[in-house]
């Protein structure tokens, strides 16, 4: 009776009640817990149960755990020494316009002050106060107050030591994602030239309205205590990666379909969707998905990545220098450019185009299956064979 209660106070910081009882002749302790609105530490150290295991935290995983424990919310924090000077006007203007199209905030003309659009926004707190939100979406300066709200651009030749020209985009995040662009269209990305008829046509590698989604997802979502947004061009990809991982409710196969919005800064989120520059029904990540295929690119790899989400739009997917690493045989080779070129292969096709056994096409389409250079579509023999995205590892 006397140890219990000076063990649970030296281990876990908290006072609690703790009885005797007796009940049929028996004997047993009672220890009353009450609920603490506070996070509660192990021996100084945070936990967070996630499947069978107890994840410690630290960093910014910690922060945040304990910023949501006292009911804080990141982006709502108040930014001390803030005032109209360090709002970048043009920012304001240029979500002025958008909003006035999109019609989203009916309250607003040309006419209304900075000062009102930011209140209504919620971006100054009813003490007067400027938030984070405010600050990273129309600071003169976010990276004043946040060090990593920026976008970093980098071009590399064979791998990633081999790093040939880099950028860093700074500004207001309301129109970051535009000068990211901007630098990406005029240093970064080849625009191949053809002519429809005596009219020359400059056509970029990527879809630009694909990567502008991608980027304005990853300013909504982001953590900001950790690293900025990194856009990596490669001779045959660009990967656009950003600090936070996907809410619990969704996963990574998740973003290929419908699914819900549940953005990470719900107040950046809404200054975005009432310029008409998003939507709020999970579509950021489809519209990605269709832009390549308007592209004629091959699908896009969403993946989990060094605690946040990457997303990868290829060039020339599977190229034959890549290809080389694996061994396939010629007819395999062969294989994956006619799916590259016409959408899909079928058995009968493989036999039919290398003039192959069945056993002989199964045998070689399983192989490109494991590696998962390929994946299948529908049952039967009307299955067809897809390029599979999984197996682009570097």
């Amino acid at each position: 009776m006397d140890d219990l209660p000076n063990k649970i106070k030296n281990g876990l910081g908290i006072v609690c009640e703790v009885n005797l009882h007796k009940e049929n002749s028996q004997d047993f302790i009672e220890i009353v817990v009450e609920p603490f609105s506070d996070p509660i530490s192990y021996k100084g150290k945070f936990y967070l149960r996630s499947g069978s295991t107890n994840q410690l935290l630290n960093g910014t995983s910690l922060k945040q755990f304990l910023m949501k424990g006292l009911n804080n919310v990141w982006e709502e924090v108040a930014v001390s020494n803030v005032s109209m000077d360090d709002i970048d006007l043009n920012a304001i203007e240029y979500f002025r316009e958008k909003a006035i199209v999109a019609g989203r905030l009916p309250y607003l003309d040309e006419n209304t002050s900075a000062e009102t659009i930011l209140r209504k926004l919620d971006l100054i707190n009813k003490n007067g106060e400027f938030t984070r939100a405010g600050l990273i979406l129309f600071g003169n300066k976010p990276s004043s107050t946040e060090m990593t709200a920026y976008i970093k651009i980098g071009k590399f030749g064979e791998s990633i030591a081999d790093l040939l020209v880099q950028d860093e985009i700074e500004g207001s995040a309301i129109n970051l994602a535009d000068e990211a662009i901007k630098a990406l269209n005029a240093k970064y990305i080849p625009r191949p030239i053809s002519y429809d008829g005596l009219h020359r046509v400059e056509t970029p590698t990527y879809p630009y309205r694909a990567i502008r989604e991608i980027l304005f997802n990853a300013i909504i979502h982001r953590v900001y205590e950790a690293s900025p947004i990194t856009i990596r061009i490669y001779e045959d990809r660009i990967r656009i990666w950003n600090f936070g991982e996907l809410p619990k409710q969704l996963s990574v196969d998740d973003l290929k379909t419908e699914h819900d919005s549940i953005p990470g800064n719900k107040l950046m989120a809404k200054a975005f969707y009432m310029a008409g520059l998003i939507e709020t029904w999970g579509r950021g990540t489809i519209t990605v998905m269709e832009e390549c295929k308007k592209h004629g690119l091959s699908e896009p790899l969403f993946e989990e990545k060094q605690g946040g989400v990457a997303i990868t739009i290829f060039s020339d997917i599977y190229n034959e220098k890549f290809l080389s690493k694996f061994g396939l045989n010629y007819r395999q080779n062969e294989a994956i450019q006619y799916i590259k070129e016409n959408g899909f292969i079928t058995s009968g096709l493989y036999q039919e185009i290398f003039k192959v056994a069945k056993a002989t096409a199964r045998r070689d389409i399983l192989e490109l299956i494991e590696l998962e250079l390929i994946k299948p579509k529908g049952v039967g023999k009307a299955t067809q064979y897809l390029i599979d995205v999984k197996g682009y590892k570097v």
